[in-house]
């Protein structure tokens, strides 16, 4: 397995290590195992937000101990840019019929909030039994809007990260550890 590396540079940004393989392996293995207990003797439907979600919902899956089906629901509110834009945009729908469903939203980051205030709207039309979100980060700074997170992997500051799903204009998705944006200064 490669080691990881401390820093890494992306468009001529540099950013370093924020969170390690090891410890995103451990807190997701944990988030699962908390969905596990939660949802004992049901059968949820995971929806994963492409394309940043896709790494976490991978590895979140693979420590649930359920019963599960998955779909998927693709945004952008980001495009090329190191900031959301705002508005968001339905790329892709997600083809389950999700009435009277326990629904698990898996989201890599929520920042401004406007993504999963839009999730939750379009899926309350649908009339699902509950409906939960799980995001690895949450920017909690940066969030504009009211929500519930049900399942937080970590607690990260306003800055900008990329790897573990997570891109700048589709860079840096398939680094394993999870990168902050470097700061003069820093380490």
């Amino acid at each position: 397995m490669p080691q990881p590396t401390k820093h890494v540079v992306v468009k001529g940004e540099r950013f370093r290590v924020h969170l390690s393989r090891d410890e995103l392996r451990l807190r997701v293995a944990e988030l699962g195992q908390q969905i596990t207990r939660d949802y004992a003797g049901k059968k949820p439907i995971f929806i994963g937000v492409l394309n940043g979600a896709i790494m976490f919902m991978s590895d979140l899956l693979r420590a649930v101990d359920l019963d599960c089906e998955i779909d998927f629901i693709k945004l952008s509110s980001y495009g090329a840019e190191k900031v959301s834009s705002g508005n968001v945009t339905k790329l892709k729908g997600i083809d389950a019929d999700l009435k009277d469903r326990h629904v698990i939203f898996v989201e890599d980051i929520v920042d401004t909030g406007l993504s999963m205030q839009f999730l939750m709207d379009l899926v309350q039309e649908s009339n699902p039994a509950s409906v939960a979100v799980a995001t690895l980060l949450h920017k909690h700074e940066a969030t504009r809007v009211p929500l519930t997170l049900d399942y937080v992997g970590y607690r990260i500051p306003n800055q900008f990260v990329i790897g573990y799903g997570l891109d700048w204009g589709q860079i840096g998705r398939n680094l394993p550890e999870l990168y902050i944006l470097d700061e003069p200064g820093k380490n």
